[in-house]
């Protein structure tokens, strides 16, 4: 995306739209649409900070953003995702049985992996679906997702707006994206030895 659009365009999107720009760019990325939603939010902050933007009307816009595009895409997952992944598993030949094992284990985690998955690379596009395929009952779901988008709007608005006059947006934007990265690969590493160990187990249970 960063390749699609330049960090030059979006800082000129969110100068001319302020706060609509914010807003949008998150929801239509919580709804799965590739838009640099994050960019636009420490644009945002980044703005705030030299007094062209409220830091906290962009807070505002951030997590109203992130509550309604999360709910989208929970929406999304509950009413129509669940036959559409099958039939895109059947094409790439994953077996059904496996899915319903992921989201099984999603299920028993859902609660943690809406809120904190914000801070967690594609997580945070793929948890609002996944909560809704599960059904995760959407009150926990809104729960979550509130405490989750003003917990991740509050840090990533704060961030550029306290650090951005003291060191060039791309260097915080780095930052951001190394971390939500080795998240990712925290989240992956942590899936993928859970499911060993209960295989072993129930390996272990059979023989």
């Amino acid at each position: 995306m960063a390749e699609l659009i330049s960090l030059d365009l979006v800082q000129d999107i969110a100068r001319e739209y302020g706060y609509w720009a914010v807003f949008c760019g998150i929801l239509l990325e919580n709804m799965g649409i590739p838009l640099p939603g994050e960019t636009i939010t420490l644009v945002g902050g980044f703005l705030a900070g030299s007094h062209e933007l409220n830091v906290w009307y962009v807070m505002g816009a951030a997590t109203a953003g992130a509550i309604i595009g999360d709910s989208g895409g929970y929406l999304l997952g509950y009413y129509g995702g669940w036959p559409l992944l099958v039939k895109v598993s059947r094409w790439v030949r994953v077996p059904e049985s496996t899915l319903e094992e992921v989201r099984d284990h999603f299920s028993q985690n859902a609660g943690k992996a809406v809120l904190f998955g914000r801070f967690v690379a594609l997580l945070r596009v793929f948890a609002g679906p996944l909560a809704g395929i599960s059904r995760m009952p959407y009150p926990k779901f809104l729960l979550c997702n509130a405490v989750g988008a003003a917990t991740w709007a509050a840090a990533m608005v704060s961030l550029s707006y306290f650090f951005g006059q003291l060191v060039p947006l791309p260097v915080i934007m780095k930052w951001v994206g190394q971390f939500t990265g080795a998240a990712l690969c925290i989240v992956v590493g942590w899936v993928i030895t859970t499911w060993w160990l209960e295989s072993r187990r129930t390996t272990s249970e059979h023989l």
